[in-house]
């Protein structure tokens, strides 16, 4: 049976305004210099996935073209293919009469997905340290300091009332650790490895992030900074079997906190 909205869902929306007059397509870890040349259905894709992913829509909450027609600024058929694309990585649902839907959250669904990841992420990983070469090594070394001071920059932000610089280190911080985790595994040769790797990404960070609204912190027994320099360490040296335990280990503790904070605050229904 399905829940009554989560109270306080706002609160996961990281301030983003709720009418657009035009896109902003810097996407977390997806911009590129090229933006004029994208066409305008990606360019709503990219958007509308990202207020997704933020918790912009609340789960469950239904997608009326029209107002998404206003929302992002484009006509109905761009905004048709955005939805069919993100149908099929079950971001949205479909619904009776060409409806969509965004896809409710369950803690059945958050833990297969969060298994399903350490699958394929950690074979992923075990072929990316065997082809691991100087110019793999330079790139996940770089992706970590960045990581690095992306969060010491949020830190130093935690009492800051400007909204709008706290939502902007925020957004460069998710950027920082996607690019950590996919340098982990860049040297793995498998498109279609990293393809379902960025799938399971983003289907895990649509239960991480409202669960992270309104916190500082995983838990005071937690240290996310710590897990990431054991990865890095164990990477570098190439021990496949600890970097691989560490990940998993990495991926079910924050499949623990989003269950007990989600819990907490209302969010699941039941897929039964």
């Amino acid at each position: 049976m399905s829940r009554k909205p989560a109270k306080g869902f706002e609160g996961a929306r990281l301030e983003s305004p709720p009418m657009r007059k035009r896109l902003d397509v810097a996407a977390s870890g997806e911009a590129s210099n090229d933006v004029q040349d994208m066409s305008l259905s990606e360019q709503v894709y990219r958007q509308l996935r990202r207020d997704i992913l933020n918790g912009v829509f609340a789960p469950g909450q239904s997608l009326r073209l029209e107002m998404l027609r206003q929302q992002y600024g484009s006509s109905f058929s761009p905004i048709r293919e955005a939805l069919n694309r993100l149908l099929s990585e079950r971001l949205v649902l479909s619904t009776t009469a060409r409806g969509f839907r965004i896809s409710p959250l369950s803690a059945e669904e958050m833990w297969d997905a969060c298994e399903t990841r350490i699958l394929i992420d950690c074979e992923a990983l075990r072929r990316s340290l065997g082809n691991a070469d100087d110019s793999w090594e330079a790139r996940l070394v770089g992706a970590y300091h960045a990581l690095t001071l992306a969060a010491q920059r949020v830190a130093a932000q935690t009492a800051s009332t400007d909204a709008g610089l706290r939502t902007d280190l925020h957004e460069a911080l998710e950027a920082r650790h996607l690019d950590f985790h996919q340098a982990l595994i860049a040297a793995c040769r498998s498109p279609w490895l990293i393809g379902l790797s960025s799938q399971l990404y983003a289907q895990t960070e649509r239960y991480r992030r409202p669960a992270r609204a309104g916190t500082t912190a995983y838990s005071s027994q937690r240290s996310v900074d710590e897990e990431h320099r054991q990865l890095l360490d164990a990477a570098l040296s190439r021990d496949a079997v600890r970097a691989g335990v560490l990940l998993a280990e990495h991926y079910r503790r924050t499949a623990q906190f989003i269950e007990a904070v989600l819990s907490d605050k209302g969010y699941w229904v039941s897929v039964a």
